[in-house]
């Protein structure tokens, strides 16, 4: 047995520390062209520089509206239509492979078909989002209802619940935690979905200025976007654990 167990933030932090220090000597050595690759510490600059402009910062409040714009509505709706589905044999019987069959195609393909139905302003991208995170809800919202104990449905329907009520005490329990690890998923194909449409049809968000710089070859500030959109990402992963953490005792 060791003797002492080193706290897993630890490894993780020195796990990043060393790829941070391996990238800063790989650029700063020429093992690495630095026009190809900046050192570490030069993205790192670039992005605190870019968060103190006015005009970065409204690119990144509109892409984080559009992404919690679609989040918030595919989330529950993608939830909810999994669960009528799943509820009743015909409609899964038709409509689950249709789900499947749709949820394999790449979504970058139906793009253009945004486009045209709602051009490209805040509505385009939020419908986007949404039809890129809705699938993944609704096929975890199947596998969620299988794990719905049936004496729990039967005892609530012969004490004469609503399906409200039912909803309520018996589905939410029960589903919450298996939906909740969809969640960080719908998250991460919601996020990209809204940064795609607006690396192709924008005038505004982090998408359409990251696109922007891979076209001019403005690496620093392309790499400093990602790292932005990377700790973006990693903060509402934190959120989500935490929510998960807490309704743990419904397992």
């Amino acid at each position: 047995m060791a003797l002492f167990a080193i706290p897993d933030w630890v490894v993780r932090s020195a796990l990043v520390v060393g790829f941070l220090a391996v990238w800063e000597l790989g650029s700063r050595t020429g093992m690495v062209d630095p026009r190809l690759l900046p050192a570490a510490s030069t993205v790192i600059g670039t992005a605190l520089s870019l968060l103190e402009t006015a005009a970065f910062r409204a690119h990144l409040w509109t892409t984080i509206a559009q992404t919690m714009a679609a989040f918030i509505i595919a989330v529950p709706v993608g939830a909810i239509l999994g669960l009528l589905i799943a509820e009743r044999p015909y409609a899964s019987e038709v409509l689950k492979p249709l789900v499947f069959f749709v949820f394999s195609i790449p979504k970058s393909i139906f793009l253009p078909m945004f486009i045209l139905a709602f051009g490209i302003g805040f509505g385009q991208k939020v419908a986007f989002g949404v039809f890129s995170a809705i699938f993944i809800m609704m096929m975890t919202a199947f596998a969620a209802v299988e794990s719905v104990k049936r004496e729990h449905l039967m005892v609530a329907r012969a004490m004469g619940a609503s399906f409200i009520q039912t909803l309520r005490s018996v589905y939410a329990p029960s589903m919450a935690p298996v939906l909740l690890e969809a969640v960080r998923l719908a998250m991460i194909f919601n996020f990209t979905g809204i940064l795609l449409a607006e690396m192709y049809a924008s005038r505004s968000g982090v998408g359409n200025q990251m696109g922007l710089w891979g076209q001019n070859f403005m690496i620093d500030r392309l790499l400093a976007g990602i790292l932005i959109v990377s700790v973006l990402a990693i903060l509402f992963n934190e959120v989500v654990r935490a929510l998960e953490t807490r309704l743990e005792h419904w397992r």
